[in-house]
C-alpha cells in the first residue's frame, strides 16, 4: 500500500501533537515499533524503537518544557519520504533550536525513520539557535510555543 503527502502530513502532525502532550502511548502508536530516530552527533544519537522514541520526548517535555511546531512540510507519496522544517521551544530553558527532519513511512501511515538535521550546533550561551540573518518573523515562523 502507498501514502499520501495528506496521510505523511496528517502522521507528523499527530506525532507532534502526541510529543507536546507528552503521550507516550500517542508517540508510539505513530511509529513503526521497530523505527528509529536519528540524531546529530553529540545529541541523542540514534534512538531505537517506538518506545526509546516516546521514552525520550516524554522526558524532554517534562524536564525542558520541550514543544515543537511544524514550520514548513514537503511531501513525496513516490518514494514515501517527507521533510519538514521545525522549531523546538525549550520553555523551560529558555531556549530555541530550529532544523529540519527526514521522515520515511511505512504504507500504514506509521513513521518508520527520522534523521533530524539541527540549522546549527549548539553553543553555550546561545539562548536561540537558528540561522543567522533569517527574518523568521518576517517569513510568519513561531516565535513563541503557544504553551
Amino acid at each position: 500500500m502507498s501514502i499520501t503527502r495528506d496521510q505523511m502530513e496528517r502522521s507528523i502532525r499527530a506525532y507532534y501533537a502526541a510529543c507536546n502532550s507528552g503521550d507516550r502511548e500517542g508517540i508510539m502508536a505513530c511509529f513503526d515499533p521497530e523505527g528509529t530516530h536519528y540524531f546529530p552527533e553529540g545529541s541523542f544519537g540514534a534512538l531505537r524503537g517506538a518506545a526509546a522514541i516516546a521514552d525520550c520526548w516524554v522526558k524532554c517535555v517534562a524536564e525542558m518544557g520541550s514543544q515543537w511546531v511544524m514550520d514548513n512540510f514537503v511531501g513525496d507519496p513516490e518514494s514515501g519520504q517527507a521533510v519538514i522544517e521545525w522549531t523546538h521551544f525549550k520553555n523551560k530553558l529558555g531556549l530555541v533550536l530550529r532544523g529540519d527532519e527526514w521522515f520515511r513511512f511505512a504504507g500504514d501511515g506509521r513513521i518508520t525513520e527520522i534523521r533530524a538535521y539541527y540549522a546549527c550546533p549548539t553553543h553555550p550561551g546561545v539562548k536561540e539557535h537558528r540561522i543567522g540573518g533569517l527574518d523568521y518573523a518576517g517569513r510568519g515562523y513561531a516565535l513563541t510555543s503557544g504553551a
